[in-house]
């Protein structure tokens, strides 16, 4: 069973920075692809970056791109997603997910809040 837990949300004012992390267990995190996944309240799931196995390769989304940075750890098997620049509409709860993104895409974890307010 895949173990996902993520953590560091929190509220911050627009302009401000978080460091979010996922924490994974129960499958070879070293071999798989991750990419971390956003909701906002009463909105669709939302493809935010992914990272190849070897972290050498990351692509992310156009609203993200420039100001947030996807890496990863595989000697402490753990997922980052560095948050810089944030914006009200960054308010979401964020997920990390096994593999690329995909419409089959589901979050298996609890998530972290992020919200950006005044």
């Amino acid at each position: 069973e895949v173990r996902l837990l993520e953590s560091g949300g929190g509220s911050v004012q627009p302009g401000g920075s978080l460091t979010l992390s996922c924490a994974a267990s129960a499958f070879a995190f070293t071999y798989n692809p991750m990419t971390w996944v956003r909701q906002a309240p009463g909105k669709g799931l939302e493809w935010v970056a992914s990272i190849d196995p070897t972290g050498a390769v990351k692509t992310y989304a156009d609203l993200v791109k420039d100001r947030f940075t996807i890496s990863r750890d595989n000697d402490k098997d753990t997922l980052y997603l560095q948050l810089n620049s944030l914006k009200t509409d960054d308010t979401a709860m964020y997920y990390c997910t096994r593999g690329y993104y995909s419409r089959q895409t589901r979050p298996v974890s609890q998530g972290t809040q992020v919200t950006v307010s005044p």
